[in-house]
């Protein structure tokens, strides 16, 4: 079983390349996060026929999230039901495959903007709400993956210039340590569970060649629980979308299971 997760910065504006990685990397489930469009205008039609259902939390202009599988996707939820909230940041949704259910929670965490500003104390206050609704649902279903745009670089290593850039927005302590209690949950970082080339992001900035130059946030990951650590088998980043014309300033990474 292999889940990928891209936020793609706009579902309208790359539905095509959405489409031709899938057709490239038919993986069996994928998170999208930035849909910025709502539901009433989600592309159900297109990606059914491509081989994909789908759910999705839509929201006009920013956020959205939206679940796509190959299989049935049961008992959806959207939103943390223990955090009230304004905007489209988590869906849920759980997947068959042949060794068992999983349950994919596909989030796009806050950005905070920067240390000190009220967005980031709503992104603290997420942060706290989300790793109450990580902890009830691995009660409820143990083979779980938690994927998404996390916006925030776990380590040094996750980030071009971690000197530069210490303590500033996705490098703060703050973040790293709720990034660390997500772990304490019971989950493990996909991505650094196997060796990886030294500078392995999945976000550039459009500015200043970043992406070029590989200036770019290790901010996109995937979590599987002690349930499913034993049946990871790679976990990888996809730099390919980055090249397309117009790309996302994200790409994909993806986890194989079994």
């Amino acid at each position: 079983m292999k889940i990928a997760t891209w936020n793609v910065n706009s579902l309208s504006v790359r539905l095509p390349q959405v489409l031709d990685w899938l057709a490239a990397n038919p993986v069996d489930v994928l998170g999208l996060q930035e849909l910025k469009l709502t539901d009433d205008k989600f592309p159900h039609d297109a990606l059914l026929a491509a081989g994909y259902q789908a759910v999705s939390f839509g929201q006009k202009t920013y956020n959205g999230v939206a679940l796509l599988a190959r299989s049935e996707i049961r008992d959806v939820v959207r939103a943390n039901p223990l955090f009230e909230d304004e905007q489209s940041r988590i869906i849920a949704g759980t997947m068959a495959s042949a060794a068992g259910d999983v349950r994919v929670i596909n989030c796009y965490f806050v950005n905070g903007q920067e240390p000190g500003s009220d967005k980031f104390a709503y992104k603290m206050r997420w942060l706290a709400g989300l790793e109450a609704y990580v902890k009830a649902q691995l009660a409820e279903h143990p083979r779980l993956v938690l994927v998404g745009d996390f916006n925030v670089a776990p380590e040094d290593r996750d980030s071009y210039d971690p000197d530069g850039l210490r303590e500033t927005i996705h490098h703060t302590t703050e973040e790293r340590n709720h990034f660390q209690g997500l772990l304490n949950l019971g989950l493990s970082d996909a991505f650094r569970m196997f060796e990886q080339p030294e500078k392995s992001f999945s976000w550039w900035d459009y500015r200043m060649l970043g992406f070029q130059k590989n200036r770019g946030l290790r901010i996109d990951h995937i979590l599987v629980s002690d349930a499913l650590k034993g049946s990871v088998s790679a976990c990888t980043i996809d730099r390919t979308p980055r090249k397309n014309k117009q790309p996302s300033d994200h790409t994909p990474v993806i986890v194989t299971l079994g």
